[in-house]
């Protein structure tokens, strides 16, 4: 008898357990998400990393096709960043400044890429952009 009366109880009892205070606050999430980080007073750091430099002269090349030479520079400064002994990038960065006629940031990248592709096929044809950018005023 004092089970069947404990049962009713509970039975009873059990929907206005069920029933949750519409003032109480809802829990707050176990995997809160973190504060949004100020990306302008932290300096993006640069570790070697040949695949993003691929991929940054990869896109400039498209910019390059464009003849959008402003953005391909930029991709290829990207990509020095990510890989300062990438040739191809210099390369490529003197085509693009020398397109948007800056011969002195031109023949400078020019130079590096002589520097850090000596055996390459094209030196003879770099080295005459090269000087011949030198002879330029600008």
């Amino acid at each position: 008898m004092i089970v069947a009366r404990v049962f009713l109880l509970i039975l009873l009892a059990w929907p206005a357990m069920c029933v949750q205070n519409p003032s109480a606050q809802p829990p707050k999430p176990q995997h809160a998400e973190p504060e949004e980080e100020d990306v302008t007073e932290k300096p993006k750091e640069y570790t070697l990393n040949p695949l993003q430099a691929e991929k940054e002269i990869n896109i400039g090349k498209q910019y390059l096709k464009k003849k959008a030479y402003k953005g391909a520079a930029a991709r290829f400064e990207e990509a020095l960043k990510w890989n300062p002994q990438s040739a191809d990038a210099c390369l490529l960065l003197g085509e693009a400044r020398e397109k948007l006629g800056d011969a002195k940031r031109a023949k400078a990248a020019y130079e590096k890429y002589l520097e850090l592709a000596p055996g390459a096929k094209n030196v003879d044809e770099i080295r005459k952009r090269a000087s011949k950018l030198g002879s330029s005023k600008s």
